[in-house]
């Protein structure tokens, strides 16, 4: 069943809470799982979401860990290392910070002032980049906050300001609004552009809902595969945000499966005992339906 379709049934049944993901998993060939949320929370890796990973790939699927992490994807497989992300859980990694690299690499003669934590670095390795003071600065590229244990969007209101007054163009490195990080939410570098989009600055986001960091994954997921794209009705997104998870699987034509989590807890109770009726509505009021709603991903 196409996403298209599946929303039509969604309108008039509701979307189902499921236990196990291995009877849905049998109707596909490719995952595209989001990684925070979903494989971890930042702390440490969540275990039977690992195994799940594992045994749809010992069935003969392909796992891509598609995330909006602000980072290569060498560097997103480190932190998973460091998490205890079993390798056995994916095939590749797609990340934002990938399709950041690919617009900053095409804009080498314009200088760079770079938004967010030191950790993000690796965004330009390799690459001849001219970093700059705002003031002097060409463009920016926001990948967070600098300090997310302590500042808020609202601490970054006289800078976003003057960057408004500059006019200048913003590459959103993680259009994530906030993500868990053990039991707390954090702002995520998407909190910025959006707050900059606000004021009318021109922002492009280079990670989910947006379809570069599909495409990119389609592309990882053929080259795998034996250079054939595989059909869209064969894939299945799971995530863990309405706003960019089950989007941005809807607008690319993608099945999603959505993992209850403390992204939208105020909204439908908890990720242990999440009120399906509220999830539906949330889903309505979004306009997007998954095919199925999970506490955690458990095979």
């Amino acid at each position: 069943m196409t996403a298209s379709s599946e929303n039509l049934q969604w309108q008039q049944d509701g979307v189902p809470l499921i236990e196990r993901f291995a009877p849905l998993a049998r109707g596909y060939d490719v995952l595209f799982c989001d990684v925070w949320g979903v494989v971890h929370n930042g702390v440490a890796a969540f275990a039977e979401a690992c195994a799940a990973l594992t045994r749809f790939r010992e069935t003969g699927g392909t796992a891509i860990l598609i995330t909006n992490a602000p980072r290569p994807d060498a560097a997103v497989m480190r932190i998973l290392d460091r998490l205890a992300v079993p390798r056995t859980a994916y095939d590749a990694i797609v990340s934002s910070g990938d399709v950041t690299r690919g617009i900053v690499a095409a804009r080498l003669n314009d200088s760079v002032f770079h938004l967010g934590p030191q950790r993000d670095l690796p965004i330009f390795a390799g690459l001849d980049v001219r970093f700059a003071r705002l003031d002097e600065a060409d463009y920016v590229v926001c990948s967070g906050l600098f300090d997310d244990t302590t500042e808020t969007p609202e601490s970054y209101r006289d800078m976003l300001a003057a960057m408004r007054n500059r006019s200048l163009f913003m590459v959103c490195a993680n259009p994530d609004i906030v993500v868990e990080r053990g039991e707390a939410l954090v702002y995520c570098a998407g909190a910025l552009a959006d707050a900059y989009a606000a004021l009318g600055g021109d922002v492009l986001y280079c990670g989910k809902p947006h379809a570069p960091i599909y495409q990119a994954a389609l592309a990882k997921a053929a080259s795998l595969r034996g250079g054939t794209p595989p059909p869209l009705d064969h894939v299945l997104a799971i995530g863990d945000s309405v706003r960019t998870d089950l989007a941005g699987a809807a607008s690319f034509g993608l099945d999603c499966l959505f993992v209850t989590s403390a992204l939208h807890a105020e909204q439908y109770g908890s990720r242990e005992a999440p009120d399906v009726d509220a999830l539906n509505a949330m889903f309505r009021a979004a306009n997007v339906a998954p095919k199925a709603i999970i506490r955690g991903l458990t095979w």
